[in-house]
């Protein structure tokens, strides 16, 4: 298992009681949430990856089981890890999705990859 399936359940629930619209994408080796086409929450492995932006980020990690997501060596500012100690309880699963969901539409939209196509020019001989 490469992530909490359980925990996908849990959020998916959420997300459908709160009439959110939102797609499953496979990512980091888990699985996101994406809202209007931008990451908002998602899972790896047992934790929560949650996308709260800059405003909440300081105080999310005065709080136990909460650290920031350092991804590759490189710690993602706006994002956090929750540990599932600090969600095991439904209230506090929405509370962290709600955070996430607050944040969605200040949130920027990832640029999408330009296919790179080449161009041929026809060169007519005379």
């Amino acid at each position: 298992m490469a992530y909490n399936e359980l925990l996908g359940d849990r959020i998916r629930q959420i997300l459908q009681q709160k009439q959110v619209a939102f797609e499953e994408k496979k990512m980091f080796g888990g699985l996101c949430f994406m809202v209007d086409q931008k990451m908002c929450v998602g899972i790896v492995k047992e934790d929560l990856m949650a996308r709260i932006g800059p405003d909440a980020f300081e105080e999310a990690l005065k709080k136990k089981g909460v650290r920031d997501m350092d991804f590759a060596g490189r710690p993602m500012k706006g994002y956090v890890f929750v540990e599932p100690e600090a969600m095991d309880m439904d209230t506090q699963l929405e509370y962290w999705v709600q955070l996430c969901l607050d944040f969605n539409p200040l949130a920027k939209a990832s640029k999408k990859k330009k296919s790179t196509q080449k161009k041929t020019s026809t060169a007519k001989n005379k």
